[in-house]
């Protein structure tokens, strides 16, 4: 995990560079870099995962006449097979570090190369010659990107932090803003940053800014197609598609490790990787979390009907982990309030980013990159509104049920301006307007489907501030950063190829997958 931030036609200073690389150094601990010239300043800050040295940044590359600097936060895993095709078109490299194959990719195919990645992934390229900047960001929207118009001149980051370090940025809230955070927290309307003038770039969507001017586009959508294979050809579809994502995200120069729940997701990702590990004569660490008195205290509920402890020693018995507790009191989860909350940028959930912090505070001193098993509710049907009548028939965003009382928290007169419960039910309907979802498909089946159509994308990426609905950037990016693991948790199960073959299976036959 790494983070990028850059100033575009500002002026800028040496303290103005420091004062936004300090907001990006939990980001990225193991070194930092800037490159400066009359028009630009690009600054990162890494995590080294890969090629400690050969993928240092920012990067420049000469090519065709022109040079190209890049600052990536991401993860390629077609590397190789992208290194060997420019290779053949006459790229030469120093390392082996994905950040190279992206630059180079870059120069070779333009804006072209974000169809050849199969990974995560947000970048900036600075073309010196055209005085031009290009960025974008993954399909399902993992690796963040916030950007703001200033005063005629640009300003992008991994983080909402690290624009309002810059001098003459207000961190100030609009109606929009508090309406973002009081009605649809923990979740936010795509591309909406929140505070005042701040945007996000969308899952799936790059752009270029030049002589004063943005604009973007959207190169890739979730899109729903015919299913045609039957049970038994889904079933070895969906192992190829798991197994082979987590082999690719196995890939690193450092110690690595998996979390362990005792659920199916997580499961499933510590037996392959436990595999993969005997093979090369390793055992692999395993890590859980329990709380002071959950044996005594512990309620079940729709998301999680039993406690984990028994299956995961089941599983740590059964695979011959070394495994790894970490017990946690409620002093712990307060002392973990003011890091979690500071890291979000925006309001969170409370408990689950508290306690997300202090476990992985006790991984750390074990291993750099963590293997996750979140989001494979989202992909496979996990959730209770996919699989509960009564739910799943509920309008509206599963997250935001409460709209009465949300408001009640608002100023009567402000309240009356926004309109609440209008400001809500049109962001659903928008959402739902843009779902692709095939023509002929029975409203049932519609309904199901439009859950993981509607949040595999756009809205999953921006529940960089949740876990319990739809959380793809918390399993993947946010939660990385606030754990002060200082490493990388890798989330499996989002991955492009999955939701996308996943999107067009038939609902009901999906649940019976589980």
């Amino acid at each position: 995990m790494c983070a990028i931030a850059g100033i575009i036609g500002l002026n800028y200073d040496e303290e103005t560079l420091q004062n936004i690389l300090k907001t990006m150094e939990r980001r990225g601990p193991d070194g930092s870099g800037t490159h400066c010239t009359p028009d630009a300043a690009l600054l990162h800050t890494r995590l080294a995962i890969i090629d400690p040295q050969g993928g240092k940044q920012p990067m420049t590359l000469n090519w065709g006449g022109q040079d190209y600097t890049l600052v990536y936060n991401g993860e390629l895993y077609n590397t190789r097979e992208l290194r060997q095709e420019l290779i053949a078109a006459g790229h030469q490299f120093t390392g082996h570090s994905d950040t190279e194959v992206v630059l180079h990719a870059y120069a070779e195919f333009g804006a072209d190369c974000v169809n050849r990645f199969n990974g995560i992934f947000a970048f900036a390229v600075w073309e010196e010659k055209n005085r031009r900047l290009f960025l974008a960001r993954d399909r399902m929207g993992v690796k963040p990107l916030f950007y703001k118009l200033h005063d005629g001149g640009l300003l992008f980051a991994s983080e909402i932090k690290s624009i309002l370090a810059y001098p003459t940025v207000e961190a100030e809230l609009d109606g929009e803003g508090v309406a973002e955070i009081i009605l649809m927290g923990p979740g936010r309307t795509p591309g909406c940053g929140v505070f005042y003038g701040i945007q996000e770039l969308e899952p799936g969507c790059c752009g270029w800014y030049s002589q004063g001017k943005w604009r973007w586009e959207r190169y890739w959508k979730l899109k729903d197609r015919e299913h045609t294979q039957n049970f038994q050809e889904t079933v070895q579809q969906v192992r190829f598609l798991v197994l082979d994502a987590i082999r690719r995200q196995m890939v690193s120069d450092v110690p690595i490790g998996t979390f362990l729940s005792g659920g199916l997701d997580s499961s499933i990702i510590t037996a392959v990787c436990a595999a993969e590990r005997k093979k090369a004569g390793e055992q692999l660490d395993t890590f859980s979390v329990d709380y002071v008195g959950n044996d005594r205290f512990f309620v079940p509920g729709k998301f999680q009907p039993a406690s984990d402890n028994s299956y995961i020693q089941i599983m740590q018995d059964a695979l011959g982990t070394r495994h790894h507790w970490t017990v946690l009191s409620p002093e712990d989860l307060v002392g973990a309030g003011e890091a979690a909350t500071i890291a979000r940028d925006l309001p969170g959930m409370a408990d689950v980013d508290f306690s997300l912090l202090a476990f992985c505070k006790g991984i750390r001193p074990h291993v750099k990159v963590a293997l996750s098993g979140e989001c494979a509710d989202e992909i496979f049907g996990g959730y209770p509104w996919y699989r509960d009548p009564e739910v799943r028939a509920r309008e509206g965003f599963p997250w935001a049920q409460n709209i009465r009382q949300r408001s009640a928290l608002l100023n009567p007169d402000f309240a009356e301006q926004i309109e609440p419960e209008e400001y809500v039910a049109s962001r659903y309907r928008k959402t739902l307007e843009e779902c692709d979802i095939l023509p002929r498909t029975g409203p049932e089946e519609t309904r199901m489907r439009s859950r993981p159509s509607a949040m595999n994308s756009s809205w999953l990426s921006t529940k960089s501030i949740t876990i319990l609905p739809t959380a793809i950037s918390i399993c993947t990016e946010i939660w990385i950063w606030l754990k002060s693991l200082h490493g990388w948790m890798r989330n499996i199960w989002e991955n492009t190829n999955s939701a996308r073959w996943t999107l067009g299976f038939p609902c009901r036959s999906l649940l019976r997958l589980r």
